[in-house]
């Protein structure tokens, strides 16, 4: 193959529609708009306008607060950890991912309390409640905070 053979693949590029060329074209004089009105001209068409009615997302009542700098944990109980890791292993976000317990880490990781826990396990996370920190330290293991 050389430089001059090399060609897009077929159907990938398609030439661009040329509105307003002529009514041979099949898409010419009002080029798709039709006959007059506020939608055949250029520069009016704002978004949510809804002829004076008003807009939905003014009519829509606003509650509450959403703080978009918070925190977002990938949670994860200790029974989880007890049913799907082995006594000895290391528990962190690679691990917690691969055995299908979370899909994504958000902003890190926190352990909860939720079940008992049997193995000694090493988990890495986060944050942990109270009682998470608290079982995984009697039951032999160690709890991580990264």
């Amino acid at each position: 193959m050389k430089l001059h053979e090399l060609q897009p693949a077929q159907g990938s590029n398609t030439a661009a529609k040329r509105k307003g060329r002529g009514h041979g074209s099949g898409n010419g004089k009002t080029a798709g708009y039709g006959h007059k009105g506020q939608k055949a001209r250029s520069g009016v068409k704002k978004a949510g306008f809804e002829g004076g009615q008003m807009p939905l997302q003014r009519r829509l009542p606003k509650r509450g607060f959403n703080n978009i700098f918070a925190t977002k944990y990938a949670n994860v109980k200790i029974s989880d950890l007890e049913a799907k890791f082995e006594a000895g292993s290391v528990v962190d976000t690679k691990a917690l991912v691969e055995a299908g317990i979370i899909k994504k880490s958000l902003d890190g990781i926190k352990v909860l309390g939720n079940g008992e826990l049997t193995k000694a396990l090493t988990v890495q996370a986060a944050a942990f409640t109270a009682s998470a920190k608290e079982k995984i330290e009697k039951a032999g293991g160690k709890a991580e905070v990264i």
